[in-house]
């Protein structure tokens, strides 16, 4: 009792942000976080609790579960706001985990309490993007034209097979014509019946080799056929993707120490401030920041319920289908077009 004070709140300033980040939570509406949990078996730590130790572990930049474990033990600070509880590495990050669906709308409630206190006002934003390299391998990639390119060869190359195939036994299913889709499981069907085709006793050693290795190749082809289209599908509109985190796009990285221009898996973050204060942000898996304005301005209608009457961006975001968006909404626009400063040098030519 000598070493340690009995009120630890007594040594927390009044103006400490630890209290701020208390009386934020205090005032939230946790009850979509609230039915996250299971209302059988042992009673939990109380969500705005743990809210509050990871908000507050954020603010200063310690990520790690394992050290916010320690600093319940040690930190005043964490100590007060944890009412003495001692959640451990386990639960911390269970709790984060389950946190990520609803970070959004926490997001959203604490910009509104900003809004409320007058320190926003959700008409303007300044918009500008930044990349993040994924966690992926960067060696993981898998790229759209390499894909379609190989899944072509590889129909050429099953066409050839079906050509092969005795008429009595593809004639339901490899008709050479133009209508006909080849699928893995019609590939896996035409090799089960080329199989099932060797019990003939009038086939000759010689033919039972030959429909062997078909059925053989067959069953190859359908399992590289469907890997192909998996890819395609896991594309989706993108060049490209990342087989250990499919979400996440090869883009060109500010972070090149060796100025290669190598790509690396990532993301583009959107993010829009007001009175320096984050208003809204957004991932996208395009590399390009032209195309994500839209989207992006759409999610600041999702969140708030209007768009803002001004968007702030620099000439990145410029481009035609942009700029009418914002008309018809009516956005003004200060927005640049790439062309701009190039455009308003006296020695500039006009060429059409």
């Amino acid at each position: 009792m000598v070493l340690f004070p009995q009120r630890i709140d007594e040594n927390i300033a009044e103006n400490d942000p630890v209290r701020i980040v208390s009386s934020i939570v205090d005032h939230l509406d946790m009850s979509s976080v609230n039915k996250l949990y299971n209302g059988m078996g042992r009673c939990p730590y109380h969500p705005r609790m743990m809210l509050k130790v990871i908000i507050y572990a954020y603010m200063n930049n310690i990520y790690s579960c394992r050290r916010i474990e320690q600093l319940l033990l040690r930190d005043i600070h964490f100590i007060w706001l944890a009412g003495y509880e001692k959640p451990d590495f386990i639960t911390i990050n269970r709790f984060r985990n389950r946190l990520k669906d609803e970070i959004n709308n926490i997001f959203t409630q604490l910009v509104l309490v900003l809004a409320d206190k007058g320190f926003v006002s959700l008409d303007v934003e300044y918009v500008d993007g930044t990349k993040i390299e994924s966690k992926a391998n960067k060696y993981t990639f898998v790229w759209r034209k390499t894909v379609e390119r190989n899944r072509a060869r590889l129909i050429e190359k099953v066409k050839a097979l079906l050509a092969q195939v005795d008429d009595c036994i593809a004639q339901d299913n490899a008709r050479q014509d133009e209508t006909l889709e080849v699928t893995p499981s019609l590939l896996a069907e035409i090799s089960d019946k080329v199989n099932a085709s060797l019990s003939d006793p009038q086939l000759d050693k010689e033919e039972k080799k030959k429909r062997r290795k078909i059925a053989k190749e067959l069953k190859e082809r359908s399992g590289k056929l469907g890997e192909y289209d998996r890819h395609l599908e896991n594309l989706g509109d993108r060049n490209s993707y990342s087989k250990t985190d499919k979400d996440a796009t090869f883009m060109h990285l500010k972070e090149d120490a060796m100025n290669e221009g190598l790509t690396k898996p990532g993301y583009n973050l959107q993010i829009a401030t007001e009175n320096q204060f984050i208003t809204n942000f957004a991932l996208f898996p395009n590399p390009t920041d032209t195309l994500t304005y839209i989207p992006f301005m759409e999610s600041f209608r999702e969140r708030y319920g209007h768009f803002a009457s001004t968007e702030v961006a620099d000439s990145g975001y410029g481009s035609e289908e942009n700029y009418e968006f914002m008309e018809l909404n009516g956005t003004a626009a200060y927005v640049k077009y790439n062309r701009f400063h190039i455009e308003h040098r006296p020695q500039y030519v006009p060429d059409p």
